[in-house]
């Protein structure tokens, strides 16, 4: 498995890329699979036309996915969802069987403990196409409940499959609780460490406490209350020495209406790297790859979010895009981890000043996603690689 090679060909990589992505597996270790799910397409379990795709493999450039069982199943379907999902994962199972071809990384999305302790027993002859599952409203309450069973399987089935709690109840924004009660979870997870892959945050459910949505064109970032939520969560499970990967939040639109904002990218910077007619690309790519969602993820980015759920393939390229690093990146994190003896250094670029004691951690996160995702070539960025990717699908 390899990023891109469904949207470049190896003409086009070797042009953008200083390093490629990697070639190899990227669940060897549980740190390169938690930074390695990169555009997590949602689901719905319910939706036999998109899983079908996902069995033919007709969803270019996947390598992540979700299979909804919560909130994408209507309350009456729930059991018969249940039958068809396993049906259809055997297909693919026996198909895998026949044809040897790879997967991507599939999680399944419980709706309640009861429900996955069910699956525990029905699902069993499934689970090697897993890579885990997804634990919505995870509280205090039953949070260590769902590691339990989990860990029941994987001692059944002799595999490791991750748990991917997703925070999103009242008490984890109520300011008033937010604080103990996100230490009480991490207190949970603390005990079932090598089994968190990541942990998510429901930004619709939380936002729904409060009657907020952000529009197509705005962030999650510009909803203050939610914003608030995210820098506690960061808080306390982004330090680097507990090695919890956060994820960014879901982008919830997949097309566009009447643009109201400038668009953020600049055309005259696509022109510049890839020529007018990627130029062209970007300007009809306005309502199709949202600036919203760009926007976003840089936010994401810089607040040390790794991996966004998205629900449209057409978000698949941008956003995985977006976690190429770029040559000033790389050339900067190689420097900064080269000086053993901390002081500071003016960058490859002469642009900035390489700090070597507060950048460490930054260097070798910037790493971890170039081993993944690659390293462009000088003057190139994620704009090129969209642009790129397009004009091989004849997209435009």
């Amino acid at each position: 498995m390899s990023y891109f090679s469904c949207f470049l060909s190896k003409e086009q990589k070797k042009k953008l890329f200083f390093r490629p992505p990697t070639e190899g597996p990227l669940d060897t270790d549980k740190k390169t699979l938690a930074h390695s799910l990169g555009a997590i397409l949602y689901i719905p379990a319910s939706s036999a036309k998109s899983i079908n795709k996902l069995i033919e493999n007709k969803i270019p450039g996947l390598v992540s996915t979700v299979l909804c069982l919560e909130d994408a199943v209507d309350d009456r379907a729930v059991v018969q969802v249940e039958k068809n999902l396993n049906s259809q994962l055997k297909t693919l199972l026996l198909d895998l069987k026949e044809k040897g071809s790879s997967l991507p990384f599939i999680f399944i999305r419980v709706r309640s403990l009861e429900q996955f302790k069910r699956l525990a027993e029905d699902y069993d002859q499934i689970f090697p196409l897993l890579t885990g599952f997804v634990f919505p409203k995870f509280d205090v309450g039953t949070g260590h409940l769902y590691f339990d069973q989990l860990e029941k399987i994987n001692q059944q089935i002799g595999k490791t499959l991750y748990g991917m709690p997703i925070l999103e109840t009242p008490s984890v924004i109520h300011l008033e609780k937010r604080c103990s009660h996100l230490l009480e979870i991490k207190a949970i997870l603390d005990r079932y460490k090598e089994l968190v892959l990541n942990i998510r945050m429901g930004v619709t459910d939380l936002s729904g406490l409060y009657g907020l949505r952000r529009s197509y064109e705005l962030t999650i970032y510009d909803i203050a209350v939610i914003q608030d939520f995210i820098g506690s969560l960061v808080n306390i499970f982004g330090r680097p020495h507990d090695g919890y990967v956060i994820s960014g939040p879901v982008w919830e639109y997949f097309s566009s209406g009447q643009r109201i904002l400038k668009s953020q990218p600049r055309h005259s910077h696509v022109q510049e790297q890839l020529g007018r007619e990627c130029s062209r690309l970007r300007e009809k790519q306005q309502c199709r790859y949202l600036d919203g969602l760009i926007r976003e993820v840089l936010l994401d980015k810089a607040n040390g979010l790794i991996g966004k759920t998205i629900i449209h393939p057409s978000h698949l390229l941008p956003v995985q895009a977006l976690y190429v690093v770029t040559h000033e990146e790389y050339c900067d994190a190689k420097d900064i981890l080269s000086n053993n003896y901390g002081g500071v250094s003016k960058s490859t670029y002469n642009n900035k000043m390489n700090e070597a004691k507060p950048h460490t951690i930054w260097a070798e996160k910037v790493l971890t996603m170039a081993r993944i995702y690659g390293v462009l070539n000088e003057k190139y960025d994620y704009t090129s690689i969209i642009c790129e990717g397009d004009i091989l699908q004849g997209i435009g």
